[in-house]
């Protein structure tokens, strides 16, 4: 599973490498109710194909009529949609949303390639993008914004500022990692059993061996970092969350039925942590939407994660706890 983003850069250099011509579309800010986030890239080729997404609507549809191979732009440009009401009602842009996308028809040294690789490696890169000469570059730091435009030039940050680590390498650590993946999260594993780690086969994660308190330590865990353990083996997931709840985590979750989650919670009581830090952990684990599957608890738990990461708080009107052997009564009570 790649990231929207992700793939509109690779079809943008595979078109460009076959000779065709190429706009890379980038959304630069927005205004009230808009259907992409800044940063958000959308790829044309000159024949007419579309990968990515700026607005999924009307949008798209002007972008084409606007590049179209007969208009000849070679430099960037920037445009805005949904600015006036007649707008709005052309392009189906939401109620008082608007946008600022910038244009730019790919020159020779356009520096995806190198982006592109480095993404792929779970690092974060900074592209710089003149207006006036189209000419790019690669920054030695990416910038703390995703996003800079001041109408002379657009330096975009791409890349994984979000980490996941995950205890566990199990089949429900399959299913959240695809997910965390295509959230552009950097995703880790602990694992230090070697038969689950022989299974492991989720490509652009990165899989350690070291026990996962030390892993933990290790990530020095910031706003930034989500980490959630799948194991259900206390030796495993206790002291990794113990010190996972004592950093910056922005959430720490662990896999369980509500009596697990209670007995672990009393377990930690004998740790030197807070009940403040103790609150914080998320278990069980994931939003409660029913969920029974793997994919469904993977799916219930990074919805539950990307609510905390923009500051909302869900709450079911009947409260369905996923757990890995909800299936199981007898297990799911234990």
């Amino acid at each position: 599973m790649d990231s929207v983003n992700l793939e509109a850069l690779r079809a943008a250099i595979a078109w460009f490498d076959a000779g065709v011509p190429v706009t890379l579309v980038t959304v630069v800010k927005t205004w009230g109710s808009s259907p992409r986030p800044a940063g958000s890239l959308l790829a044309v080729s000159g024949d007419g194909r579309l990968v990515g997404s700026v607005s999924g609507g009307c949008i798209e549809d002007d972008l084409l009529d606007r590049l179209r191979p007969s208009s000849n732009q070679e430099r960037p440009e920037s445009v805005s949609y949904g600015v006036t009401a007649e707008q709005t009602r052309r392009f189906g842009l939401p109620c008082g949303g608007a946008m600022q996308l910038v244009l730019e028809p790919l020159q020779a040294e356009h520096g995806l390639d190198e982006v592109r690789a480095r993404i792929e490696a779970g690092e974060l890169v900074a592209r710089h993008l003149d207006m006036a000469s189209g000419k790019s570059r690669l920054l030695a730091r990416a910038p703390e914004t995703d996003v800079i435009f001041d109408e002379t030039s657009l330096i975009t940050t791409f890349g994984p500022r979000w980490r996941l680590l995950i205890i566990g390498a199990g089949q429900l650590s399959h299913y959240l990692a695809q997910f965390a993946l295509a959230l552009d999260y950097r995703v880790i594993i602990s694992e230090p059993r070697e038969e689950y780690r022989q299974s492991w086969s989720v490509p652009g994660t990165t899989l350690t061996t070291e026990m996962p308190d030390d892993a933990v330590t290790a990530l020095q865990p910031d706003q930034r970092t989500a980490v959630v353990a799948c194991t259900h083996d206390p030796k495993l997931d206790d002291l990794a969350l113990i010190d996972a709840l004592k950093t910056d985590a922005f959430y720490v979750g662990a896999l369980g039925s509500r009596a697990n989650s209670a007995r672990r919670r009393e377990r930690m009581r004998m740790f030197d942590l807070s009940e403040r830090e103790i609150e914080r952990l998320h278990g069980p684990v994931g939003l409660p939407i029913g969920s029974r599957t793997p994919p469904e608890i993977a799916l219930a738990i990074m919805a539950d994660v990307t609510a905390r990461r923009h500051g909302v708080t869900l709450k079911a009107e009947t409260e369905v706890v996923p757990t890995e052997f909800a299936s199981c009564p007898s297990l799911a009570a234990a």
